[in-house]
């Protein structure tokens, strides 16, 4: 296959490559300031739908919205978002949402059932918000400070990593902790994500290390043991995600080339 970008290299840093939710349609979104589409072709050239351009607004996340039809993009140094209007070909700066009070908004997921998005705050600090009004609904705050978040497929729970290695179950709609629990041998949680038929949970630390838990086994027990430790990154795990049928499990270190091993 040709690269999906070809029509439109990014002058800087790629931050988002994610494939649209039910349009044969690829986005990439960087430090270039901008948000790109293409459509995907399957050996010929891969045309370029449009791009856009926030101005003085380096990307830190972009992802579409479950229904395809909004882009949501976080910036590397603003209190602000954008939201991109597909339908309406409008550009939607959200400024800074009532009850948040955060010098920066960069990390965050959005809920599989399109309801909610979760921003990713400092100290700890972890803000719902209502995907269609974008305004806050409440506050979580783990022990110490959260560095990654996952949804779990039916959206009714969220699994919070902080960086002291522990994870925060929490409850969506009572927005109450559940349960944590400690993830073995971590010195720092890098990332973590829910398989899509909720059997298991990965958690990556700084070693490399990436331990799969049932989630059964994370829902009751403090210490509870990894059915797998997946030992093949040398250097820090940054991403983990599994693919749709929970049949494969990619980890990947963005710290060192070509770091991505598919378990």
């Amino acid at each position: 296959c040709l690269p999906a970008n070809q029509e439109r290299f990014a002058n800087g840093k790629l931050v988002t490559v994610q494939f649209h939710p039910s349009a044969q349609v690829v986005m990439t979104a960087g430090h270039d300031r901008s948000v790109s589409l293409f459509q995907v072709k399957n050996f010929s050239l891969n045309p370029k739908i449009q791009s856009i351009y926030l101005e003085s607004f380096p990307i830190y996340k972009a992802r579409f919205s479950v229904d395809g039809e909004q882009v949501v993009a976080t910036g590397t140094h603003h209190s602000m978002f954008f939201v991109y209007d597909m339908i309406a070909g409008s550009i939607i700066p959200i400024p800074k949402v009532r009850g948040v009070e955060e010098k920066f908004v960069r990390n965050f997921e959005l809920s599989p059932d399109g309801s909610f998005m979760l921003l990713i705050g400092t100290s700890g600090y972890l803000h719902l918000l209502s995907m269609k009004t974008k305004e806050l609904i409440n506050t979580m705050k783990v022990n110490g400070r959260c560095t990654a978040s996952a949804f779990t497929p039916d959206s009714s729970k969220i699994y919070s990593y902080s960086k002291e290695g522990e994870v925060f179950i929490w409850d969506v709609r009572s927005r109450k902790c559940l349960h944590k629990f400690e993830d073995e041998g971590s010195l720092e949680g890098k990332c973590i994500a829910v398989s899509k038929n909720n059997q298991y949970v990965a958690c990556g630390s700084s070693s490399g290390v990436v331990n799969l838990y049932t989630t059964d086994t994370c829902l009751k027990e403090n210490h509870p043991k990894p059915v797998k430790a997946i030992m093949n990154l040398v250097t820090s795990a940054t991403c983990v995600t599994f693919n749709p049928t929970t049949e494969i499990l990619a980890v990947a270190s963005r710290d060192t080339d070509e770091a991505v091993k598919l378990v």
